[in-house]
């Protein structure tokens, strides 16, 4: 049994590869054809494309009621598409950050993330209570309206990227563009695989994760996350390697945004979603990597490789902690 969980793992591993590869040509070849910047590509149809395994995850977790799954599945994604594919990329190739990312993308990432922590667990935080409980007692609720106001800023923010799209066009680039026929059934294909490899990863790591006996919320934040995030870490990698560095930071900011606000937002519309404290503290965490990404963007419009090694250490020193916790 084992065997097979292990051969599912890696068909899902060259699904993952191959799916990237052409879902990156036939995005950025899109771009190209309609003038459109790589980057408003990879925060909108690569992100959502590579966000399809967490939505699927997310969802059907929180109508099954497994909710520590459902949040922790999003928390755990966005910090390893922080710390681990924006790091690896920056290893491969340095990645320049554009301005708009810098003033509108990234801080609205981590405003999401404050506004997701404080609707959650303010009440545990300010009572002290969240000191005082164990890690797998509820703190908090993502309510159904929270959900609605999530997704509200989610709708909000794909109509303002459809207009500032619309108002400044990206001019020809050199190369030869695809036909859009060729490009659409690049991403399609693409799509297929990698939502199919990304299933097929996460259906064999949980497999084995159980047989390992460990928690649901860590199997959430770990196995799951990175398995439903591989294919952000694949498809940025790809992008990385090709000079698509639009899409690459686009593809991890935006998938982030994507989780946060679309799917949990969602999730939590259909569902309400229960916070355990463990939840929490992986809130506090990811703002602080959020903050700490940012930084790095900041500092020089660009992630170089040394702040790579660093998110890398970073991810690294969270699994521990986790898996201690």
């Amino acid at each position: 049994m084992l065997f097979l969980h292990l051969l599912l793992l890696t068909v899902g591993f060259a699904a993952l590869i191959k799916g990237a590869g052409c879902f990156v040509d036939g995005s950025s070849s899109l771009a190209k054809n309609f003038k459109v910047p790589s980057l408003i590509i990879g925060l909108t149809i690569v992100a959502l494309g590579t966000s399809a395994p967490e939505f699927a995850v997310s969802l059907s977790a929180a109508l099954q009621g497994s909710n520590e799954i459902a949040l922790s599945n999003v928390v755990g994604s966005n910090i390893f598409n922080l710390l681990c594919v924006l790091g690896i990329c920056a290893v491969i190739h340095t990645v320049p950050v554009d301005k708009k990312v810098i003033r509108r993308d990234f801080p609205l990432s981590i405003a999401a993330t404050l506004l997701l922590l404080v609707m959650t667990g303010a009440d545990a935080i300010r009572s002290g209570r969240l000191l005082r409980i164990g890690m797998d007692d509820t703190a908090g609720t993502v309510s159904r309206l929270t959900g609605i106001l999530l997704f509200a800023v989610f709708l909000a923010y794909i109509l303002y990227l459809i207009v500032d799209a619309r108002k400044h066009p990206e001019s020809e680039k050199p190369g030869t563009c695809l036909p859009v026929w060729k490009c659409a059934l690049l991403i399609a294909v693409g799509l297929i695989l990698i939502i199919g490899g990304g299933q097929a990863v996460v259906y064999g790591a949980k497999a084995i994760a159980h047989t390992m006996g460990m928690s649901e919320t860590l199997i959430g934040l770990t196995i799951v996350a990175v398995g439903t995030s591989l294919p952000e870490l694949v498809t940025s990698v790809v992008a990385a390697k090709k000079g698509e560095t639009g899409l690459a930071i686009g593809n991890v900011i935006g998938s982030n945004l994507f989780n946060v606000l679309f799917i949990l937002g969602l999730s939590a519309a259909i569902h309400p979603v229960t916070v355990n404290a463990a939840s929490v503290y992986d809130l506090f965490i990811l703002l602080a990597v959020s903050v700490i990404a940012f930084l790095f963007s900041l500092s020089r419009e660009s992630v170089r490789r040394a702040e790579g090694i660093v998110m890398i250490l970073l991810y690294l020193a969270d699994i521990l902690f986790a898996a201690v916790r």
